[in-house]
């Protein structure tokens, strides 16, 4: 056992006739987002069936727990026995043999349940290395009564123009509403997850077959120009500083016009009880430029898994197996109900009749993650997989810092030329080094 774990564990040892007895504890590290809280308010039901863990909570904003988790995990650290990582995280750190595979959940798990594109994004040669939480591809939020008031629709399947047009036409700044709200805040799984998905929807990529870097084609100059002018002309003050969690906020005050984010939060704008505007929200797919066949294809799941470090695997196969199981779902559906459900996860969820009778975002969750392809997430020849990210161990660096370029840009600190010119530059430079360029 750990110093760390060790110094958390304090005075929980206890010493029963005489001989030395410990509960084990699982320090788990988690994100701060709505269904993570939700989750460690909900534990009793595990911690009473299981008096024998203690549950440790380490919860970061996600820029933090992207950093701290990859640093613990690399170094064999030991510091934490259960990850919440992501899709990107999963194929190559089980590689690296850094995640305990998890092929042996009880049958009653029924990993069979949880949707293929999700299950295979977590599996490496049909092992599964880490269970999905919730699943979400990325769709169109939009105010109805706004849409209504401005006099333009916006359809299942809509255009980038589409977009533009109701932003413009939804905008009141004076009443402190703005058009849209999209990702600022610079990070590979912050604003490069939306910027690589709008610019793969208006035919761009990352890289060609040679891996080189595509920042110079006219694809990613149409896009960050017009991420750009949106968000000057039609957004919130302050917004290369928005993440995820901060245009939710705006959303559900009534201050957002659009979002277009991941689905996951759709059960959050919904929320009577959170969101001043619950009864007023419509769902599209996520936007393509017209005449391109690409709607973004996002495809992420927010996971638990265990790294081979944990000197208690077993009880934290117990506790993730419980957390991402049909009686957790059931349990958050009796408390919150069912339109609070962990989505994108399992078939028989979007076969539930009370699931698709609460959640009015459920159809199109389902139509956004069937949709996205990430072995193909540009229209164009790539080297690569991922939908908003690129799946090599590189691009977390890469892509923040070209996220950082891209903020500053939106803080109108540079020009879009300049930052797209220094994105090629040092994203050809680490290509380079990392061996990639040839």
């Amino acid at each position: 056992m750990s110093y760390l774990k060790r110094a958390l564990l304090g005075a929980s040892a206890l010493t029963v006739m005489g001989i030395a007895a410990q509960a084990e504890t699982l320090t788990i590290a988690t994100v701060n987002n709505g269904d993570m809280i939700r989750m460690q308010k909900m534990t009793a039901p595990f911690t009473e069936a299981n008096p024998d863990i203690t549950l440790e909570w380490v919860t970061l904003e996600e820029n933090i727990l992207r950093e701290r988790v990859t640093t613990d995990i690399a170094t064999k650290g030991g510091q934490y026995d259960v990850l919440t990582i992501g899709t990107y995280e999963v194929p190559i750190w089980a590689k690296q043999d850094w995640l305990v595979p998890l092929n042996d959940l009880p049958a009653e798990y029924d990993a069979a349940d949880i949707l293929p594109s999700i299950s295979a994004a977590l599996s490496v040669d049909d092992t599964l290395y880490a269970v999905p939480f919730y699943g979400e591809s990325a769709m169109v939020m939009y105010r109805t009564d706004l849409a209504e008031a401005a006099g333009v629709t916006i359809p299942d399947s809509p255009t980038w123009a589409d977009i533009k047009t109701a932003a413009e036409k939804m905008t009141n700044k004076d009443g402190e509403v703005y058009g849209i709200c999209l990702r600022g805040k610079p990070g590979w799984g912050e604003n490069m997850a939306f910027l690589t998905a709008m610019a793969n929807s208006y035919g761009g990529r990352w890289f060609d077959m040679d891996w080189k870097p595509q920042f110079e084609s006219a694809e990613w100059s149409e896009a960050l120009n017009d991420y750009l002018a949106l968000m000057t002309n039609y957004g919130p003050p302050g917004a290369s500083s928005n993440g995820f969690n901060e245009n939710l906020s705006l959303f559900q005050q009534g201050k957002c016009g659009i979002w277009i984010d991941a689905t996951v939060a759709a059960s959050f704008v919904t929320d009577p009880a959170n969101s001043t505007v619950a009864d007023k929200v419509g769902f599209a797919q996520f936007p393509n430029k017209e005449g391109v066949d690409n709607h973004g294809n996002w495809l992420w799941a927010w996971s638990l898994a265990i790294p081979a470090s944990s000197d208690a695997p077993d009880a934290a196969k117990k506790f993730v197996a419980w957390a991402t199981s049909k009686d957790y779902t059931a349990q958050v559906a009796a408390t919150d109900g069912w339109r609070s459900a962990p989505p994108g996860t399992r078939t028989s969820l979007y076969e539930n009749a009370e699931y698709q009778a609460a959640a009015p975002f459920a159809a199109m969750t389902l139509t956004s993650m069937n949709a996205a392809n990430t072995t193909k997430s540009s229209v164009q020849d790539i080297p690569y997989s991922g939908g908003q990210f690129v799946a090599i161990p590189e691009f977390q660096g890469i892509g923040t810092a070209v996220g950082q370029q891209f903020s500053a840009a939106l803080a109108g600190q540079m020009s879009a030329a300049d930052a797209l010119a220094g994105a090629q530059a040092n994203t050809t430079r680490e290509m380079t080094r990392a061996g990639y360029i040839k």
